[in-house]
């Protein structure tokens, strides 16, 4: 299932020159050329998309687009389509429009394992979503094998990761729009990376009256002067330069169609500023061309004013030129992106953010779920240097260590391995690297990171080999059904399997024999062949005693209370060798 951008593949007039638009038509052909059945879902507004009503009409344009052809279909069909005379006549199949689904935006979880029933790899491509948890981005990756970014979705990530970055040259941001409040960490971040701010919306009037000048109260938020005036502080002393409207063009209140230029520090009662002066532009326009490196975020949009003011299509105007001499520039938001859109028959070689709000989350350092939820959101670099002192010993991974008592105890005794903890609890990671650093250990390691859709970038990048991979004790919950995704994935089992060296081991142990069972069954179901039950654990048989002499926390206190543990030892050979993991 590919969850495609209906603002790029249903845009009014497509053009496959914008690199978005050409990605995203790419991810649907690269899989429906690599073999896969295609299922397209998104949402779109049919009222803003006035060419496609219904999706009869979408399903007979993105057919035109994709040179493919394309059959709409209900949601309520899906069980069928895994039968392959679905796509006998046909090359894709389209959901009905999720907009019309109230379980969409509440992210059902029913809803979502409808839209998964027939799909093995789940593919998002639509980034400006990503800020949102919906059923068709997030809640359906909890039952996919397998959940990955799109071209169109990836290039958008790089994009805005790089507009993100601190960079030596002249770096400003245009800022526009209001709701100074909402927006308060993103301003501080922008002032932390950027040489210079420009407020060019209604936020520039809580910017100069928090800079002593004189502005009427109708047009500031008094309860926000406080942070107005702290962004103010925090750009002086990382000597940010503010720059804010010097004049305005203003419309007279009882007279509308009457309008007049003035000073923004002098606009008499009775007038409200509309649009940005000639002054104002000029000093803005000034500032640019010594720029290397620009982001618009905002509309230039004041009281009474339209969606597209002369002060935005003159800055839009100057920020084409610039692109032209290879200026870096970022332009977030519909009504910016419609203005550099108006100076050009294409859109530039420009990044462009159509949806506002995903970007102003990024900077905000939100973690965006729609990124999260995929299987490599974030590719891992480890510097295995500082965490080891010997990368060539062989690793142990404790997927899910918890407190740490297991691995540490391991990394004291066995000096001849290395041992890394993957825990998902940010705050028992924080102490198990503290208690290394207190320990002073050179051969323990401990990654907060969710291991299902991390473990492979993780441990594949390890120079010396995977001996062995431990679960210990994983919540009873996680296997209900609809939590399967969270512990055992197909994709960690096969992960597992594939970076395990010869002989390498897998230790499995649980309090709840039903757990274990589950463990033991999706290791040999989706371990590749590769793994078998070695010593004398035949059928449902367990291990009577821990193989390694060293408990974890709640295996001791399973046993001080009398309870059983099921435990489990596979292997990735059928000749046993025990150098390495000799108690």
């Amino acid at each position: 299932m590919v969850r495609f951008d209906s603002t790029l593949l249903l845009m009014e007039e497509i053009d496959l020159r914008i690199n978005l638009v050409k990605n995203a038509v790419f991810t649907v052909k690269y899989l429906h050329k690599s073999g896969a059945k295609v299922i397209l879902a998104s949402n779109w507004n049919t009222n803003s998309i006035t060419r496609h009503p219904d999706m009869e009409s979408v399903a007979d344009y993105l057919t035109s687009v994709l040179q493919l052809k394309i059959l709409p279909v209900q949601c309520s069909s899906i069980s069928m389509m895994s039968k392959k005379e679905c796509f006998e006549k046909v090359d894709i199949l389209l959901l009905e429009n999720l907009s019309e689904f109230k379980e969409e935006v509440a992210n059902c979880s029913k809803f979502s394992k409808l839209l998964s029933l027939v799909v093995d790899i789940f593919v998002n491509d639509s980034f400006s979503q990503s800020h949102r948890i919906l059923a068709s981005t997030v809640g359906i990756t909890r039952f996919c094998c397998t959940c990955i970014a799109g071209f169109s979705f990836q290039e958008s990530l790089c994009q805005l990761k790089e507009a993100a970055q601190t960079t030596r040259q002249t770096y400003v941001a245009i800022i526009g729009g209001g709701n100074l409040l909402d927006k308060v960490t993103a301003l501080h971040f922008l002032a932390s990376t950027c040489s210079a701010l420009v407020f060019v919306g209604m936020m520039s009037f809580q910017i100069m009256h928090a800079l002593g000048l004189p502005v009427s109260s109708r047009l500031v938020n008094h309860s926000v002067c406080k942070e107005a005036a702290d962004i103010i502080q925090f750009s002086l002393n990382k000597s940010v330069q503010i720059v804010y409207p010097k004049d305005f063009w203003c419309k007279n209140v009882d007279t509308s169609k009457k309008m007049e230029i003035f000073a923004s520090h002098d606009v008499p009662d009775g007038w409200l500023p509309v649009d940005l002066g000639p002054t104002s532009l000029d000093e803005i326009n000034a500032l640019l061309m010594k720029s290397k490196k620009i982001i618009w975020i905002g509309p230039v949009k004041f009281f009474n004013s339209s969606q597209s003011t002369g002060g935005a299509s003159i800055l839009a105007r100057k920020l084409y030129d610039l692109i032209q001499s290879d200026c870096d520039v970022t332009v977030v938001g519909t009504t910016a992106c419609k203005a550099l859109m108006q100076e050009s028959s294409t859109l530039p070689a420009c990044n462009v953010f159509e949806n506002a709000s995903v970007v102003w989350d990024f900077l905000k350092g939100k973690h965006l779920p729609g990124v999260l939820a995929l299987d490599r959101a974030y590719p891992y670099k480890i510097n295995w240097d500082a965490a080891f002192c010997d990368t060539a010993l062989p690793l142990v991974v404790d997927i899910g260590s918890g407190n740490g008592m297991f691995l540490l105890e391991m990394a004291r005794r066995r000096k001849d391995l290395n041992f890394l903890g993957l825990e998902i609890n940010e705050k028992l990671v924080k102490r198990c690297l503290h208690s290394v650093c207190q320990l002073e250990m050179r051969n323990g390691h401990f990654i907060a990171t969710n291991a299902t859709s991390t473990f492979r970038s993780i441990v594949s990048s390890y120079p010396g080999e995977l001996v062995l991979v431990s679960i210990q004790c994983p919540n009873p919950d996680f296997n209900k059904p609809e939590h399967r995704w969270r512990m055992l994935q197909r994709s960690l089992v096969e992960a597992v399997a594939d970076l395990l060296a010869a002989n390498g081991k897998v230790f499995l142990q649980s309090d709840v024999e039903a757990v274990a069972l589950r463990m033991k069954e999706a290791f040999l179901l989706y371990g590749k062949g590769k793994l078998s039950v070695f010593q004398d654990q035949v059928g449902e048989g367990w291990l009577s005693e821990n193989p390694f002499g060293v408990r974890s926390d709640w295996e001791r206190h399973v046993l001080d209370r009398g309870d059983p543990m099921f435990r489990l030892m596979l292997s990735n050979s059928t000749t046993v060798n025990e150098a390495h993991l000799e108690p």
